[in-house]
């Protein structure tokens, strides 16, 4: 789930940026600081929004860097559980696909790919054995967040694609084609019964 989160710290200036306005040189320690950062709490960082409030610099004895407190808006990924994401396919193993989601990258098991017996080919891509259908690199997909592990540096995510309304966008395309056929075939059935029915009655 995307976030827009206000966060208020003192920000280290490196003494390089000294040169640049203060506004800029926090800018730019900002972007070293927190572009790709993640934490448990806060999430993944996608980008720095804006700098809300930037107050008097404090220099600290035996560090020549000078210190700001400031207040500034970030854009953070926090994956919560159950939630619906889209990606697409980067990559595809023996016990699964990887699955980049934007800002980070979730797994999907080759049980959860989709519901039917899964096979891993040479060709490097997964293949349902009743219903034929392949999963490989490249491929678009929506998913389910089933399980999420801080352990690391960055969250191990797991994902499933074998609920109603998940898996490859094109299989997604082909079951909707599928129902509204099968619609349209009992709406005839149902019709033709109806015409039985009130022909009897004459």
């Amino acid at each position: 789930m995307l976030y827009i989160t206000e966060v208020e710290e003192y920000i280290r200036v490196d003494p390089k940026l000294f040169g640049l306005p203060t506004s800029e040189a926090i800018s730019q320690q900002l972007e070293d600081t927190y572009i790709d950062y993640y934490n448990k709490e806060l999430g993944k960082v996608v980008s720095i929004i804006k700098i809300l409030n930037i107050g008097e610099g404090v220099i600290i004895p035996g560090d020549g860097a000078a210190y700001y407190k400031s207040k500034f808006e970030l854009l953070v990924w926090k994956p919560e559980l159950h939630e619906l994401i889209y990606g697409k396919i980067a990559e595809i193993t023996n016990f699964g696909a990887f699955i980049d989601m934007g800002f980070m990258k979730g797994m999907i098991h080759i049980s959860q790919t989709m519901d039917d017996y899964v096979s891993f080919s040479d060709a490097g891509s997964l293949s349902g054995k009743s219903s034929g259908r392949v999963l490989k690199a490249g491929d678009l997909c929506v998913a389910r967040v089933v399980a999420i592990s801080h352990k690391g540096d960055e969250p191990k995510i797991g994902l499933t694609m074998r609920q109603p309304g998940l898996g490859k966008t094109d299989w997604l395309k082909e079951d909707k084609i599928k129902k509204k056929k099968e619609e349209e075939k009992l709406v005839k059935a149902q019709e033709k019964e109806s015409k039985t029915k009130g022909s009897k009655k004459k």
